[in-house]
Parts: C-alpha cells; sequence; structure tokens
C-alpha cells in the first residue's frame, strides 16, 4: 500500500482500488473539485497501454462470478442477501453498460488520450478519472447538470493554465462515464 496526497491535500493509503464512494457534493462542490482536480492532474507525456479496457474486463469477470454465486445459492434454495437479488434481477443492465463502454471506447482512439502521471489513477486516461470522481461524489446519480457543471469547471481551469482537454475527448467520456459505474 502507498500513500498520496489527495486533490484535496489530504495525506492517504491507496491499494489497488479506491472505493467509489466519496463525501456528497453539490454542484458549486462539484464545480470547486473538477477546479481543484484539473490543478492536480499531471498529464504523461510517453504512449501507454490500454489499461481502462483490461480494468473492464477484469471488472466484468469478478462481475460474472459474483452472478454465479447468487445464481447458483439460488438454485441450491440458499437465502440470498438483497444485494444478491439486485444483482440477479438488473444484470442485464450491467451488462448493457459494459457493451457500451466498450463501444464507446475503440482500443485505439483509448490509447491517444492523455494519461495521468500522478494520483491513483496514474497510467490511465484522465477522461477516466474524471468521471471517477465525478460519480463518487454524486454516489453513481450523474445528472446532465453535474456532468455539465463539472466538466465546465475542470475545462476552466486547464484552460487557465493553457493545457486544455484533447478534442474528441467528448467521444469517449460516455464509456469512460460506465467503466466505474461497472465497477
Amino acid at each position: 500500500m502507498t500513500s498520496r496526497v489527495g486533490v484535496d491535500g489530504l495525506f492517504r493509503d491507496f491499494g489497488d482500488d479506491l472505493p467509489l464512494r466519496s463525501e456528497l457534493f453539490s454542484v458549486s462542490q462539484l464545480e470547486r473539485h473538477a477546479e481543484a482536480l484539473a490543478g492536480w492532474h499531471q498529464i504523461d507525456q510517453g504512449a501507454g497501454s490500454d489499461r481502462l479496457l483490461v480494468r473492464l474486463a477484469d471488472n466484468e469477470r469478478v462481475l460474472l462470478d459474483a452472478y454465479q454465486v447468487v445464481t447458483d445459492a439460488v438454485g441450491v434454495n440458499r437465502p440470498v442477501s438483497p444485494a444478491g437479488e439486485w444483482l440477479l434481477d438488473n444484470f442485464y443492465l450491467i451488462e448493457e453498460q459494459i457493451r457500451t463502454a466498450r463501444r464507446h471506447l475503440p482500443k485505439r482512439y483509448s490509447r491517444q488520450l492523455p494519461r495521468l502521471s500522478n494520483g491513483p489513477s496514474a497510467g490511465y486516461p484522465r477522461v477516466y478519472d474524471i468521471a471517477l470522481e465525478l460519480i463518487s461524489h454524486v454516489d453513481g446519480q450523474v445528472d446532465g447538470e453535474s456532468l455539465r457543471s463539472f466538466v465546465i469547471a475542470y475545462q476552466k481551469r486547464l484552460f487557465r493554465d493553457f493545457s486544455g482537454l484533447r478534442a474528441g475527448v467528448g467521444e469517449v467520456f460516455s464509456g469512460s462515464l460506465r467503466c466505474p459505474n461497472v465497477e
């Protein structure tokens, strides 16, 4: 486990996976957080591998395994938790999100996206970390207003710092937003 300074300046320990739940933010708090995030992100200038699609595939395997465990439990009349029942009832939605993410994240294009060189998402596309941060601070309930406000605030800070978002990022933001939701 390593320690890193978070966007908020606090020292934290991170393992391979971070929880996708953080303090819930209002729209104005999201905007301030997005500006801070934009100032904190550092871009790796080198070419990188396609870690995002690999992570999506890993998450898909974990979810399929969990689905199979719950299905097997139901098959032998064992009790299932409410979360397990939710998984059984809604697994088709998860599969749909995975298919959509793959469709919106073409392999060659995602390799060209700016990648982070700092923080827990180092090596991943910047747009993925933007999506993770947004989703974690709205408890997974992304609406048009929070998405628009967050991205505009992030871009404002970048343009102030003369390193704006690369053209075409919006095309893959939809797919990047789905990956953390799958997690």
